[in-house]
């Protein structure tokens, strides 16, 4: 650690090299910091606030003493401290014994040592699990693992979810306090409760990765992808656990060439193959022998397969349009969506004709907030010549979508209808 020695206030840059250190840390080990902090006391929101202080901590030390060689360890040492300063409290000493806890088994230095390399093991999977234990209210499952273990906020979840702020919050600080009553054990079960438990940790990875994708920060989309080999690797024998690894590494395997060089986007069935990264689809290919070698099919194996197909396009070839919709039938049949069921008529379209699919499209109920519903009924109406219901169903589109890119690509298109009405 370098920092400054003459009493003098941090510079700016000190200041944002701090922030953008501490930033990439919450980001990156935030679930894995507090995993290792709640396993010690079984107090889930006792551990956020101790992590919250070393964050804190972090902001005002770091700009004047400089950036630790590890900063995951000098975070993790420093909330333990105050963890430990919590549980020595007279409060603390008249209701829970001090040797209740375990928070030895970190070095115990109130400013953090610099260049200590953090020993402790990853533990974010026992955080999950403890969140999907059959006490905890299986609706809040997903929305405490996104919260504890992901680090998404209340609020980001409630919207996901289509729930309250306020609303999800009170969930969550219920759930967290009963984790803490019962002192709920922060292990990985035996087999036949893993299995029931594994389903809800699946979701909220899968989750986890879909709501900030395409958008999803490089080492945020690494830090999913390696949780969940750990979550393959721990539970080897769940064909779904391997099915969700290849699905998420076979959509990041075509982010590269998603966009183009002036960050246009480009639609999946328009992109080049050649810019695929290979690495993650040979990645993704070995799961899904693991997970065929299992003798089970799930939701999340056949959406890998859907993306398996699209990955194997050849350059300047059209996507396996018969096979798709084969795959497409079999996972709405297997577990029906609105997103599968709108992501099928357009494959339809493909097969059938955009009639057809406009007919199944009208046959699909609750779309009306829904952006791919949209923009799959102006892509139909914009094939059938019907530009003045096509622009509007775009206008809808583009008022639905977040990603700045996709609206850009959609804003063209409807200028392209567009400039069809005034040429009559």
């Amino acid at each position: 650690m370098s920092g400054r020695t003459d009493g003098a206030p941090p510079s700016a840059s000190a200041m944002a090299e701090a922030r953008a250190h501490a930033e990439r840390a919450a980001r990156g080990s935030y679930g894995r910091l507090l995993a290792v902090l709640a396993a010690a006391t079984h107090d889930v929101a006792g551990a956020e606030d101790a992590l919250g202080d070393a964050f804190e901590r972090a902001l005002i030390r770091w700009p004047a003493d400089g950036v630790p060689r590890d900063p995951d360890g000098w975070l993790l040492t420093v909330a333990r401290n105050r963890q430990r300063d919590r549980w020595r409290s007279a409060a603390a000493r008249t209701s829970v014994p001090l040797d209740a806890v375990s928070l030895d088994s970190a070095p115990s230095s109130a400013d953090g040592p610099d260049g200590w390399v953090s020993p402790f093991r990853d533990r974010r999977l026992e955080l999950l699990l403890v969140c999907a234990h059959p006490e905890i209210s299986a609706a809040v499952h997903a929305p405490l693992m996104l919260n504890t273990g992901l680090g998404y906020p209340a609020a980001r979840i409630g919207h996901a979810f289509a729930i309250p702020a306020t609303t999800m919050a009170a969930r969550l600080v219920r759930a967290k306090r009963r984790i803490g009553d019962l002192g709920l054990p922060f292990e990985v079960p035996a087999v036949d409760e893993l299995t029931d438990r594994l389903a809800p940790v699946l979701e909220a990875i899968y989750a986890a990765y879909t709501i900030e994708w395409p958008a999803l920060a490089r080492e945020r989309r690494a830090l999913l992808l390696g949780l969940g080999e750990v979550v393959a690797e721990v539970a080897a024998t769940s064909a779904e656990a391997h099915g969700l690894v290849a699905l998420m590494e076979l959509s990041s395997a075509r982010l590269p060439a998603r966009t183009d060089d002036d960050g246009r986007f480009v639609p999946l069935a328009e992109q080049n193959p050649g810019l695929w990264d290979a690495d993650l689809i040979a990645r993704a290919h070995a799961h899904q022998r693991t997970a065929h070698g299992l003798g089970q099919v799930g939701r999340f194996q056949l959406e890998a397969a859907i993306g398996a197909v699209h990955c194997a396009r050849r350059p300047g070839a059209v996507p396996d349009w018969l096979t798709l919709r084969r795959l497409h039938e079999a996972l709405q049949t297997l577990s029906p969506t609105l997103a599968g069921a709108v992501a099928l008529v357009a494959v339809v379209a493909e097969t059938d004709g955009a009639a057809v699919a406009l007919g199944r499209l009208d046959e699909v109920a609750d779309t009306d907030r829904f952006q791919p519903a949209w923009v799959t009924r102006a892509h139909l109406l914009d094939r059938l010549g019907r530009d003045d219901a096509s622009t509007a169903a775009f206008d809808k589109a583009i008022a639905l979508t977040t990603d700045p890119a996709e609206r850009a690509h959609l804003e063209t298109r409807r200028a392209t209808v567009g400039g069809k009405l005034k040429l009559r």
